[in-house]
């Protein structure tokens, strides 16, 4: 019997792989750990990873068929396959052809898969820009000749130019067979495939012609596919050869691309730029390249390489390639992949999003075995309970890892061939992806998404390590025990020399090589001693399936979604708040993509325009707002289109005119449509170039008091203006900034106009006000001799008592992650502006009434008021909170509200005064700043909590609510 399992034990492999991998993928894949809110995006990556598994086999079943019959007729539908799904099947599917389709010895074979993988990695060179790009660049020339030239409707010469191409292979194809030129024919027939497999990208340009109510990036012509397929969206950055992050270019190169316009013909664009630098201040593999600072990238570089700032603004000095190489290794591959990496095999610290690797509090990865993890962080144990008790405090003590690396050493060992195709998989899913991406520091978001595709080939070696517990329990082969403890021994040593050169102990390197001897012997072990063929193999089975099952049990509770509803809720606080047939400019993805799916997939207020004042710097979004979508009417946006398409007024520069002094204001409407939208405006640069200007900063609305009054904009009560003056505090507009002001201007005050933050870039900020989750412009100056504030007071207290949705965040057990705080923290900030604008008002029982309604809708055990969070924003809105729970005479609620935020703010500072050297610098301010607000809510609690009740406010300035200065997050880099 025992003889039968050991000749089995590998042609069975793929059997158990599959039987046993299946649960791994999923549960790996299902609940990895993912910071992002929206579901969508999970199933997006998980289709996309079944996807990418099946293409391995299918290419696995076709190329071992044409191996077996010599023949190579299943290759081009590898290619097919390979287009329509996953580029970098073409990698693997050289090196499948190579070590399958070839008899040799076994150093030739593994000669053989190394020069098909060279050939696969260069046939993705080649697909990826001759057939992606260059194919879709050439119809789309052809296009232009068609249109530009002969007078004939778009995409005439885009379907010319493949019609062509489809002529040319049936001759290549024809000429081929008559020369009997075999890998000619096969080339040709692969590039056929793939063509079809990648015309599947045609459907986006179907769709945007169809110009739906949503249509990103509108590839509505050959032209723009061109940038679509390209991510020309996204930008460039060196990879292999660029410049520092200190360099300064001394001259730019301008990038065309058409675009249609209005004229219905085809218009040379400036799409970007390309800066040249000095060579000197360009090097080989720039790892530290970004020289901008609006996410504080540079500055980023410079902590990293302990350098300072110098007056003039530039650093010190400049990386040299060890510090590129340091970075690299430290930053890119530690901290932003193998943090990931081992979130999923080993276990997750929190919640919180990592910043940089000196913060030991935020999610960082573990063990969940103490003196293992406290060798790298510090004494555990001293971590606040919102931290231990995070539903992402997950725990799986190594053991997926150490499975997977006993798998990928015994298949590498019994079948190198197959092991190199799966490491293939796992390299260019990750490591590789790590150098395409090359990212700065400072990631708006974690990016763990991106490396889903390495985690998934890497669960391909957890359920390979059963065909070794299966052999070495039957065989206990002395040879392959000691390859096999010696190999986890280097890993261990790499673990300890790790944790060592970063400051920490040996306990993280002696624990794994414990672990591994214990799991790649021990266990083997144990099996071996129950001396039968059946409860050796069944019992390797169940050992291999309770690491998934653990990994499940671990982190289904911070990725079970089935009852929450915040996206989708925040979405309709937005939208609720605002009057009917509204304008309500958003700012970044997650103030955006709810409120479309609201409206587009739940039919929620479709009567209100969203715009996106991220894509209102493009001249076809601009075009879109000129018709009607769903029930929102059309906007006027002044211009024409033929004034803002291309380049046109893609900036519009100050520039003073003697005839219009800055001693008045001036009507934006007259100055936007007789001044800047002609080209009396145009003024000629040094360069020859022309562009527009405006003349003056000092703008003004005027005011119809009847329609304001009538249609709701103002209140009956309110303090009216006239006309709304205000200064626009830049010397250059933008194109998204020009529309908004545009919009503003021509609305007329006849629809309602809003923001989802207190807005204030273009300078209209004093005549802003919440309208319970959103701002409105109004007519009212904040804060002037009437007593108006920035709330709309009864509109705000309508929606939320009746109209807000709170994610059910009223229901026990839901988990909100770091990100969905932010959001329901948005939720509570309007509820707390509320209970102080009443409690200003004397309405005390109504502000006692909101803030009951907002403790009722957010259960503690789903989100305490006291909470650890980055620059502790959350214990700062609780402690507002508890000041409006006093003022309100709400002392129940103010009471639990404090000892929940004094007891977070106290286990904070305890652990905080546990760390010691680099592990307490990385957190001194956040210490400190947990120490200033427990002193405040100390303050307030003496002074507020030991007072009377009273029938009038407090007219203390220190009551005041905090200031909404909290933008939307945006996602620049994707």
């Amino acid at each position: 019997m025992q003889g039968t399992i050991i000749l089995n034990a590998y042609n069975t492999s793929f059997f158990l792989l599959n039987l046993l991998t299946i649960p791994a993928l999923v549960l790996v894949y299902y609940f990895r750990k993912r910071d992002h809110f929206n579901y969508a995006t999970i199933r997006k990556y998980f289709v996309r990873l079944v996807l990418i598994g099946g293409v391995l086999g299918f290419i696995l079943a076709l190329v071992s068929a044409s191996a077996a019959s010599d023949t190579s007729r299943g290759i081009p539908m590898d290619a097919t396959v390979a287009g329509l799904i996953f580029l970098g099947t073409a990698v693997a599917i050289g090196i499948l052809y190579g070590v399958e389709a070839i008899d040799k010895n076994k150093k030739d074979y593994y000669g053989g898969a190394y020069i098909f993988f060279v050939f696969g990695c260069i046939l993705v060179g080649i697909v990826q820009v001759g057939v992606i790009q260059v194919s879709i660049k050439g119809a789309g020339y052809f296009d232009i000749f068609a249109v530009n030239s002969l007078g004939l409707p778009f995409f005439t010469g885009f379907l010319f130019f493949f019609v062509l191409v489809a002529i040319l292979l049936w001759f290549g194809l024809r000429f081929a067979a008559k020369r009997s030129w075999y890998y000619m024919r096969l080339g040709l027939w692969c590039l056929a495939f793939m063509l079809i497999g990648y015309s599947s990208y045609l459907t986006t340009l179907i769709r945007s012609n169809a110009n739906p109510a949503v249509d990103m990036y509108n590839v509505d012509n050959p032209m723009s596919l061109v940038g679509y397929l390209s991510r020309s969206q996204y930008g460039d950055w060196p990879i292999l050869y660029g410049q520092k992050f200190t360099a300064q270019p001394f001259d730019s190169k301008e990038i065309y691309s058409y675009e249609k316009s209005s004229s219905g013909k085809y218009i040379k664009a400036v799409s970007s730029y390309n800066y040249i630098y000095n060579k000197e201040d360009k090097m080989v593999f720039p790892r530290m390249w970004d020289a901008s600072n609006d996410q504080n990238h540079a500055d980023y570089y410079a902590v990293f390489m302990g350098i300072q700032k110098k007056q003039d603004g530039t650093y010190e000095r400049a990386p040299t390639f060890m510090d590129n190489i340091r970075f690299y290794i430290s930053y890119q591959n530690y901290f932003m992949y193998m943090r990931y990496f081992f979130w999923n095999f080993s276990g997750k610290e929190d919640d919180l999003q990592g910043l940089y690797a000196g913060n030991v509090r935020d999610g960082n990865w573990i063990t969940g075995i103490p003196f293992m993890d406290s060798a790298m962080y510090g004494d555990q144990t001293y971590l606040p309970d919102s931290l231990k008790n995070n539903k992402s405090h997950n725990t799986m003590f190594m053991l997926p890892f150490i499975l997977g690396l006993i798998g990928m050493f015994y298949h590498f060992r019994r079948k190198g061939s197959d092991a190199l195709i799966t490491f293939m998989l796992f390299f260019f899913t990750g490591f590789a992806i790590i150098v395409y991406l090359n990212q700065a520091g400072y990631q708006p978001r974690e990016r763990d998404y991106a490396f889903a595709g390495s985690f998934y080939a890497f669960a391909i070696w957890i359920g390979l390590a059963i065909p070794y517990f299966i052999e070495m329990a039957s065989t206990w082969d002395q040879k392959l025990l000691k390859s096999m403890l010696i190999s986890g021994g280097v890993i261990a040593v790499l673990f300890l020399l790790g944790t060592l050169s970063a400051g920490g102990g040996v306990g993280l390197g002696v624990g794994f090589a414990i672990l591994f001897g214990a799991v790649g012997a021990g266990l083997p072990y144990v099996l071996k001693m129950t001396k039968s063929g059946t409860a050796i193999t069944y019992g390797a089975i169940l050992v291999a399936l309770a690491v998934p099952i653990l990994m499940g049990q671990q982190e289904w509770d911070d990725h079970d979604r089935s009852k929450k509803q915040l996206a989708r809720d925040i979405a309709k606080d937005y939208l609720e708040s605002c009057a009917p047939n509204a304008i309500l400019f958003t700012f970044g993805d997650n103030d955006t993509y709810p409120l479309w799916y609201a409206q587009e997939v739940e039919g929620i207020r479709t009567d209100i325009r969203v715009i996106n004042t991220s894509l209102l710097g493009t001249d076809w979004y601009i075009n879109e707002l000129r018709y009607k979508v769903n029930n929102s009417d059309s906007i006027d946006v002044i211009m024409p289109p033929a004034e803002l398409e291309g380049n046109k007024r893609d900036v519009v520069f100050f520039n003073a005119n003697p005839q219009f002094p800055e001693t008045r204001y001036y009507d934006l409407y007259q100055m936007m449509k007789d001044y800047v939208g002609t080209d009396v405006s145009q003024v000629s640069s040094q360069d020859g170039k022309q562009y527009n200007t405006y003349p003056v900063h000092k703008v003004a609305l005027p005011v119809d008091k009847q329609t304001v009054l009538s249609n709701g904009t103002a209140n009956s009560d309110d303090s009216i203006v006239d006309v709304v003056r205000f200064t626009i505090p830049k010397n250059n507009l933008y194109k998204n900034d020009l529309a908004m002001l545009n919009v503003i201007a021509a609305n007329k005050w006849k629809r309602p106009i809003y923001f989802t933050m207190p807005y204030n870039e273009l300078g209209f900020g004093d005549f802003i006000r919440r309208d319970g989750l959103s701002y409105r412009l109004v007519p009212v100056q904040n804060g002037d001799q009437s007593g108006a504030t920035s709330v709309n007071t009864n509109w705000t207290y309508n929606v939320v008592m009746n109209k807000f949705g709170f994610g059910n965040a009223n229901i026990p057990n839901v988990y909100f992650d770091e990100e969905n705080r932010r959001h329901l923290n948005t939720i509570r900030k309007a509820e707390v502006d509320l209970a102080f604008d009443l409690i200003g008002k004397n309405k005390k029982d109504s502000a006692k009434a909101v803030l009951e309604k907002c403790d009722k809708m957010m259960l503690q055990q789903n989100f305490p008021y006291g909470m650890v969070s980055r620059g502790n924003d959350h214990d700062q809105l609780s402690l507002a909170v508890m000041q409006a729970a006093y003022l309100a005479n709400d002392k129940p609620l103010a009471e639990k509200v404090a000892k929940s935020v004094k007891t977070d703010l106290q286990q904070q500072i305890k652990y905080y005064n546990s760390l010691t050297g680099w592990q307490a610098d990385g957190l001194n301010y956040e210490k400190q700043n947990a120490q200033e607000i427990l002193d405040r809510l100390n303050q307030v609690q003496q002074i507020l909590g030991a007072a009377k009740p009273q029938s009038t406010p407090e007219k203390t300035g220190e009551l005041k609510p905090p200031p909404d200065t909290t933008k939307p997050p945006t996602d620049s880099q994707k």
